[in-house]
């Protein structure tokens, strides 16, 4: 068995955990990472556990640990976590 697709899923983890939680979009607005909003095949990029790293790779709908871009302080809003709270709410969920 390769640990290629492993390995590669692990890298996109890291390099997606290590960038902003903010973008902007091209008409200059803030958006935000916001969790558990996306419907199946419509997340923005790869999942809170670097399981996959492709957008539109969401298996079912409102996975908590699937994202999409949103502007700005409407996450909460649209029934979603910041990338924050959906860290913490994995942690907590954690086998101990």
């Amino acid at each position: 068995m390769s640990t290629r697709p492993i390995v590669l899923a692990a890298l996109t983890a890291a390099l997606s955990a290590g960038t902003a939680a903010t973008a902007h979009a091209a008409d200059g607005k803030a958006k935000e990472k916001c969790y558990g909003i996306a419907k199946a095949g419509q997340n923005d990029c790869a999942d809170l556990s670097g399981l996959h790293g492709c957008a539109g790779a969401a298996r079912f709908d409102h996975d908590p640990e699937e994202w999409k871009y949103v502007p700005q302080g409407t996450c909460h809003a649209a029934g979603g976590k910041t990338a924050e709270e959906a860290r913490a709410a994995k942690a907590a969920k954690a086998p101990r």
